[in-house]
């Protein structure tokens, strides 16, 4: 068995290989999924009277995930999710805060509507005060940051996965594909700027969401359950490739929020 091959190829592109047994992304006994409609198994359905917009759980990927990893996975998320409705109150009513449903890690897929549905601006590490998150501006790159200097007060040592948003295919764009590319660099500089924070670039890997893919996987504006379960496995095998290629950083995730952290030895 040569193991350079099998796991270590540095060819690879994260979605050369999907998996759908969870890969590495096992080796979390406990995932938070922070986001919107689509982390959270919504499904949309045209009624004679409007829309229904259910969110069914055990539909979204991340559930996906837990099913097929063994873990356990938090669906930190509702339907219309923004960043800063997250932080002003909806995760403290719900509990998301508690230490007891503190990760390993946390994986955050936040956007869509923040820039299409509340139009903040993007923003920039420059809106962001290390020291007091009460300090960030009142944006989206701001207001996304505090979610994650929240959880790192929580859990100091876990890992963090940002989702960026795939390409669309659309007749008329109007700024779309421009707000995609702008939310997929902000996700790259946060990476870049905190401890234990990976980047899983759907903008980049993920195929672009055009008619035919659309088709296939989703159920009106939202994803189908086969959409949601083709999203768990590009999220799960990025993670697992993330993992395989970074390997001395994830050694000692099994003390994550355990006496025996790093942040507790030093």
């Amino acid at each position: 068995m040569d193991l350079n091959k099998l796991y270590f190829d540095e060819n690879e592109k994260p979605l050369d290989r999907l998996v759908s047994d969870g890969g590495f992304c096992g080796i979390f006994r406990t995932i938070a999924c922070v986001g919107d409609s689509l982390s959270s198994g919504e499904f949309e359905v045209k009624l004679q009277n409007g829309t229904a917009y259910l969110d069914m759980f055990d539909y979204s990927w991340g559930q996906y995930i837990a099913r097929a990893a063994g873990c356990k996975v938090y669906n930190f998320s509702r339907g219309g999710m923004t960043a800063k409705e997250y932080c002003d109150g909806y995760a403290a009513n719900m509990c998301f805060w508690n230490t007891e449903k503190a990760a390993q890690a946390y994986i955050i897929a936040l956007g869509a509507n923040d820039l299409f549905g509340l139009c903040q601006p993007v923003g920039d590490l420059s809106d962001v005060c290390d020291e007091d998150y009460t300090k960030n501006t009142d944006n989206f790159a701001g207001r996304y940051c505090e979610i994650i200097q929240r959880y790192k007060k929580i859990a100091p040592d876990a890992k963090f996965f940002l989702l960026t948003m795939p390409k669309e295919d659309l007749p008329e764009d109007n700024g779309h594909a421009k707000l995609l590319t702008a939310q997929c660099e902000l996700m790259h500089k946060i990476a870049a700027h905190f401890s234990n924070c990976y980047v899983v670039d759907l903008h980049e890997y993920m195929p672009v969401q055009d008619a035919e893919y659309k088709k296939r996987f989703y159920l009106e504006g939202h994803l189908n359950p086969m959409g949601y379960m083709f999203t768990a496995q590009v999220v799960m095998s990025y993670i697992d490739y993330i993992i395989r290629h970074n390997m001395e950083e994830f050694r000692r995730v099994a003390f994550i929020n355990t006496a025996y952290a790093d942040s507790k030895l030093k």
